[in-house]
């Protein structure tokens, strides 16, 4: 691991795959799913970057000294606002057609306008309304993007928010928000179906390859197929537990823990 400087991380992870990661935490506490994962995916014409992170400080020139060259593909795993706020340092931006008109616009960052920290004030330049890129591309499931001598894949993974995707390619899934050890965000319990079908249709992608290596958008990274299995069972429990939630005013959803998991569990369902 490289510190580029007082914010970014750099790993890397594969020959082929790299992380620039960063804490979310810096922003506002209560946000614990450290570090934020972004992945960059080395072809041998074109690279992918896979999200955008918080946009507290210029992303673009450490990416630029990366793929040293090649054609760069910029990719949103959904429009959550800790993955989308770089968007603007680059031209063009590509995310599922379900989430394409929220970062289309302006995104509206007031509600962390009185974090208790202090790198918050960095969003005050744009008036805590984050500009997005010149140019939004729609995602469809199973696209695929030629890198070169790489495929990557498109998957369409709604659960998380109705425009989360994952990526694969070979051996390796990149998870997004839709799997990964910390906090998760659940939509309310009427729509865990569409979540649990999502982590079944994952697990048998995982299932056909040996040595799966899954690549999460926070916390532990890289991690096996049994980071899918456990979330899948203990999202299964959450009604025998329903009993122990307790309310968190600050997200205005229903928190319970679990054993590898907080479930954050939203009162209003996906837009």
């Amino acid at each position: 691991m490289k510190q580029i400087n007082k914010h970014f991380k750099l790993t890397k992870l594969d020959t082929r795959v790299f992380s620039i990661q960063e804490n979310i935490s810096e922003i506002h506490p209560i946000y614990r799913n450290d570090p934020l994962n972004l992945y960059i995916v080395l072809g041998s014409k074109r690279a992918i970057l896979l999200d955008t992170g918080c946009g507290l400080y210029p992303l673009k020139p450490i990416v630029k000294d990366i793929i040293e060259g090649r054609e760069l593909i910029v990719i949103n795993s959904h429009a959550h606002w800790d993955h989308i706020l770089g968007n603007h340092e680059f031209e063009e931006v590509y995310i599922h057609k379900n989430e394409a008109n929220i970062i289309k616009n302006y995104y509206n960052l007031t509600f962390l306008r009185n974090s208790p920290r202090k790198s918050v004030k960095k969003y005050e330049k744009y008036n805590f309304l984050i500009p997005p890129a010149d140019k939004i591309l729609n995602l469809h499931d199973r696209d695929i993007f030629d890198l070169g001598d790489l495929n990557v894949e498109i998957i369409h993974a709604p659960g998380h928010s109705l425009g989360s995707i994952c990526l694969k390619t070979n051996n390796i899934l990149f998870t997004g928000d839709v799997a990964y050890y910390g906090d998760i965000f659940l939509p309310p319990r009427s729509e865990f179906p569409i979540v649990l079908k999502t982590l079944s249709d994952l697990i048998n992608i995982s299932e056909k390859y040996e040595d799966i290596i899954l690549f999460p958008s926070h916390c532990k990274s890289p991690c096996s197929i049994k980071l899918l299995k456990d979330l899948m069972n203990e999202i299964k429990s959450i009604n025998k537990n329903w009993e122990l939630r307790i309310f968190d005013n600050f997200f205005d959803a229903w928190r319970i823990n679990s054993k590898n998991f907080t479930f954050i569990i939203s009162e209003k369902k996906n837009k």
